[in-house]
């Protein structure tokens, strides 16, 4: 007859066993399913804002944002400044 030890090494080993096979099949569940669908047509809106990376000098231009004032995006861990238009 085995030890009792032993039977409970297997036990906890036959549960992390289940509980990895769970997590695993959960993980390929959430990659197999399909994305939201896109907000509708009128929620976006057209802005121009230009934004400029601080630490490194990076230019970005957003043009369209879900409000008219937009937070700054981050680039290298810091916000981004907004960008006066030279012409315009």
């Amino acid at each position: 007859m085995p030890e009792f030890s032993t039977i409970i090494w297997v036990g906890i080993g036959l549960l992390g066993g289940y509980v990895l096979w769970k997590t695993g099949i959960g993980f390929l569940r959430s990659m197999t399913t399909p994305l939201p669908p896109p907000p509708p047509a009128g929620e976006l809106r057209k802005i121009n804002v230009r934004y400029r990376c601080a630490v490194c000098g990076l230019e970005l231009r957003v043009q369209m944002a879900p409000d008219e004032d937009p937070p700054p995006p981050r680039h290298c861990l810091e916000d981004m400044d907004i960008v006066a238009p030279l012409y315009d």
